[in-house]
């Protein structure tokens, strides 16, 4: 449905896949830790069904290709997920850090309103991806007019530039579906989220799905769980709709 292309990002090329028809209300679409691959396109072409044009650049484009960097296994198998993330995922996980990421969002912002239409676009985020997705809205206030955030882990942190800070800075409308008891995204961190979304007055949903892993949408993995990843997509579908109007 959709095309690979190339975006002059900050420190040199980066693929990206965008799919939908041009002049679409936009969503820009940030990956998980695993990365660009098929299942990513794929949940791109979805969301691109319900009228909108959806860009998924491939963040990691300093440390490699997304064919490079891609799972060799499985990762639905017994340990081949686990035997992924230890091949040095973290690493370039950790190394996207807002010094990076906020340059890169610029050029992943140039090119989504090359092809979307007029009027505010949204960002969508997974895992890590859930930090970008809410650091961009908190970098263009007044063009991010809707963010989602799913099974999004180190949202809230102690340090300076903890992602749930740009939250005071956005004039979006927020949608979260969080892990039940994830590791990366504790009760007491939702609930201050939740609380930096009252208090800057932004419209939400800030939701733990009972029940859900770490990475429920993802269906090339064993963390996928089918009732959550669907949930997420009519929460995440119904949000586009009240904020972008498609």
């Amino acid at each position: 449905m959709g095309e690979r292309i190339e975006i002059q990002a900050a420190d040199g090329t980066a693929e990206a896949y965008l799919t939908g028809e041009a002049g679409a209300p936009g969503v820009l679409l940030y990956v998980d830790a695993i990365g660009l691959r098929p299942q990513i396109e794929s949940m791109a072409d979805r969301i691109a069904s319900w009228g909108h044009v959806v860009l998924a650049p491939h963040v990691f484009y300093r440390d490699g290709s997304a064919a490079e960097l891609a799972p060799q296994g499985d990762l639905r198998e017994p340990g081949e997920r686990e035997a992924f993330f230890a091949s040095g995922v973290m690493d370039r996980v950790g190394a996207l850090t807002p010094d990076r990421s906020e340059p890169d969002a610029e050029a992943w912002m140039r090119t989504l309103l090359e092809h979307a239409g007029d009027g505010p676009v949204a960002t969508t985020g997974y895992c890590m991806g859930a930090r970008l997705a809410v650091r961009t809205a908190g970098q263009f206030p007044g063009t991010v007019g809707a963010v989602g955030g799913w099974h999004g882990g180190g949202l809230v942190t102690d340090g300076d530039d903890s992602p749930h800070l740009a939250i005071a800075a956005s004039t979006a409308e927020f949608a979260f579906g969080h892990a039940d008891q994830d590791g990366s995204m504790p009760l007491e961190a939702v609930e201050a989220l939740e609380a930096a979304l009252q208090d800057a007055g932004r419209p939400h949903v800030n939701e733990i799905y009972a029940g859900a892993p770490h990475g429920y949408t993802m269906a090339d993995t064993s963390m996928y769980d089918e009732g959550a990843a669907e949930r997420h997509f009519r929460e995440l579908q119904a949000l586009l709709s009240r904020a972008l109007g498609g």
